[in-house]
């Protein structure tokens, strides 16, 4: 089951529906919103960075707090995403050679658009996750373990993210499967992921969950990029964290940590933020939601309205 999350509305006629599944819990943990298929497993995308962040300093994995934003990224590939995960890597005595995650051109449009006018070809640290793959390599050398079959998931760096990703979102993984960037995905509700990514972002000041949350918060601008409305709504909000995932899973988390988690049932990119901007703006009504849109480009969606 799943329900209307956003409409498209032209001259005051709706022209399409956005169906999907949202959660929204409470500082606390307690829901305060749901509907849909919250509780069936689903894949969370990347939005599993910010747990898999989480395993990887529980393991040892000790980075400064923009190069740790950038292990649960999603960058742009804008050079400094580049150079902080050149520099992951340079500490662990690894090169880009040594990353498993396929060779792309950069996220970002213009990026993309510009790469290929200056004829500059795919590369493994371009591509949106290279960030946490350095760190995927970082940890699995300070572990001692083997690098050149990191991403098998009985590797046991990937045994161990399994786990976090459990215990954080208080159930087992349902099924692991390959995601786009050739990590293992492991399979949680919506609810399990909220309740995962509420709890880093909760936690005590000292764990490995409050220091990937510090991270993010400091460092925007490393979890995706500048034109990215992750980022701008992170901007506009401080001290909220936002993480998108393909097939349109987003997570919003408060500064008060209130949490909401959405998933667009069609996978469509555009009604991922309307659906969550929605929510935020129910409850969360002190913020002036207006005029963070209007100061946010990326977060303007002409004709589409979160329900």
């Amino acid at each position: 089951m799943v329900i209307p999350l956003v409409q498209v509305v032209r001259d005051g006629l709706v022209e399409s529906v956005h169906f999907g599944s949202r959660v929204v819990l409470g500082p606390g943990g307690e829901v305060l919103e749901a509907g849909g298929d919250v509780d069936q497993p689903g894949y969370p995308r990347s939005t599993a960075k910010l747990m898999q962040a989480t395993g990887m300093v529980r393991l040892g994995l000790d980075l400064p707090p923009d190069l740790l934003a950038l292990a649960a990224a999603s960058h742009s590939a804008e050079e400094f995403h580049l150079a902080g995960a050149t520099r992951i890597l340079d500490g662990a005595g690894l090169t880009e050679n040594d990353l498993r995650c396929p060779a792309h051109l950069p996220h970002d449009p213009v990026l993309h658009d510009r790469w290929i006018t200056e004829g500059r070809a795919p590369r493994r640290l371009a591509h949106c996750c290279s960030g946490k793959h350095s760190a995927m390599l970082a940890t699995a050398r300070l572990n001692g373990w083997s690098t050149g079959d990191y991403l098998d998931p009985a590797h046991p760096l990937q045994v161990q993210l399994a786990e976090t990703v459990a215990e954080l979102a208080g159930e087992p993984v349902a099924h692991t499967a390959v995601d786009g960037c050739g990590a293992p995905l492991f399979a949680i509700s919506l609810r399990g992921l909220a309740l995962a990514v509420q709890r880093v972002a909760t936690a005590p000041h000292g764990t490995a969950e409050h220091r990937v949350a510090e991270a993010i918060r400091k460092h925007p601008e490393m979890l995706a990029g500048p034109n990215r409305d992750v980022t701008q709504l992170m901007t506009a909000v401080p001290g909220l964290i936002a993480k998108d995932g393909a097939e349109a899973v987003q997570i919003a988390i408060l500064p008060d940590c209130t949490t909401v988690a959405v998933k667009i049932a069609d996978g469509s990119e555009r009604g991922r933020m309307p659906a969550t901007l929605a929510a935020l703006r129910r409850v969360a009504p002190e913020y002036d939601w207006d005029d963070v849109v209007k100061r946010c480009p990326r977060l303007d969606a002409p004709n589409m309205v979160g329900l």
